[in-house]
């Protein structure tokens, strides 16, 4: 190990003492002379130029922000939503003055003190107090804009008030389902991956009570306004991320790590509508996360209404044990009861039936083995 610790640095010294005297070469070839009369060919021209891109990249700069305002997100549509949009045009207006005051000293100076013969630059090789002054306000600033910035995330992230509206949101490829918690008591019942089917997307876990009312949506998801709303994001192949612009909601989708974001939407999609005097106007939720050749088409519509259509729209979905009855054949026997509640007396006895029927022909098959 040591012997070839050693040739690596032979090796190394051999190359240095190459690029040493190579070097000297190169020294030795310079033309020392002091003689600085000659104007270098088209010295005014170059230091013209600095101060036209100047002018053209300030107008170029101004035009595009002024053009683009059109195609801004309107004003945020949620209460958490105008904070970080005024937390954003802070940061761009603390970030944007010392922008143009550099870029403009770096053309203007590169103009004014161009080339100019008998001309000697004058300099300094330290200056502690400048040091100081461009280490310790820049640090403030930027302890400033990451305290503001962690404040709001915290706030954003952390445990939903009590009455807030309790909605699990799953990504999958490629569309979004998304799960209620029923009427009854706004508490969505457990999971378990291993459950999901072709019509239990989700894998909602049936030995759990809560579970009995829940329902799911494939196409949209309606909330209340002026009301907490707390999504628990989940996702069941690979990462996606939960994307609702207007609102400024924003939240990775992660496989087996289970995520949230609580919110307080104060605009219906009715206000909005109003707003832009756009009656075809929808809020939407989009994954911003490319998750496969489909990521593109991965949205679905939000609907954001007063308390009482949103009450009335809950209670006229029909739970997942009413979609599909024969899924009461999983319920353990001491909950049973408890489960027909939530399934259609017509459709209840045909699914009790097929469990016995098929009972007694695995027992049939059981005998012959």
């Amino acid at each position: 190990m040591y012997i070839v610790i050693a040739l690596i640095a032979l090796v190394f010294v051999v190359l240095t003492g190459v690029v040493i005297a190579r070097l000297q070469k190169v020294l030795k070839s310079i033309n020392r002379s002091d003689e600085y009369s000659a104007v270098p060919s088209g010295n005014k021209v170059n230091g013209a130029l600095f101060i036209v891109i100047l002018v053209l990249g300030a107008v170029s700069i101004t035009w595009s922000y002024l053009h683009a305002r059109e195609f801004f997100l309107p004003e945020a549509s949620s209460i958490h939503g105008r904070r970080t949009d005024d937390l954003f045009w802070f940061s761009m207006g603390i970030l944007t003055i010392p922008f143009i005051i550099v870029n403009f000293l770096i053309f203007f100076f590169s103009w004014k003190y161009q080339h100019k013969p008998n001309t000697r630059a004058s300099f300094y090789p330290e200056n502690h107090r400048l040091e100081l002054i461009w280490t310790i306000v820049p640090a403030i600033v930027m302890a400033l804009l990451v305290f503001t910035g962690w404040r709001a995330w915290s706030d954003i992230t952390s445990e939903a008030p009590k009455d807030a509206e309790v909605i699990e949101i799953t990504g999958k490829q490629f569309n979004w389902i998304v799960r209620y918690g029923g009427v009854k008591d706004n508490t969505l019942g457990d999971y378990n991956y291993k459950l999901i089917d072709s019509q239990n997307e989700v894998g909602i876990d049936l030995s759990d009570e809560n579970s009995f009312d829940d329902f799911t949506t494939p196409s949209e998801m309606h909330i209340p306004v002026n009301r907490p709303v707390l999504l628990k994001i989940r996702a069941r192949d690979v990462l996606h991320s939960v994307f609702i612009p207007h609102m400024r909601v924003k939240m990775d989708a992660v496989p087996g790590l289970p995520t949230r974001f609580w919110f307080v939407p104060d605009k219906s999609t009715a206000d909005m509508r109003a707003e832009l005097n756009n009656p075809n106007f929808d809020y939407e939720i989009a994954c911003t996360e490319v998750c496969g050749q489909g990521h593109f088409s991965m949205k679905i519509r939000l609907i954001v209404e007063d308390e009482a259509s949103y009450k009335k729209w809950c209670a006229e979905q029909p739970s997942f044990l009413q979609t599909y009855p024969e899924y009461l054949a999983k319920v353990p026997e001491n909950l049973k009861a408890k489960a027909m509640k939530f399934v259609p007396a017509e459709a209840a006895t045909p699914a009790a039936d097929s469990s016995a029927a098929s009972g007694s022909v695995g027992g049939g098959a059981s005998s012959l083995r």
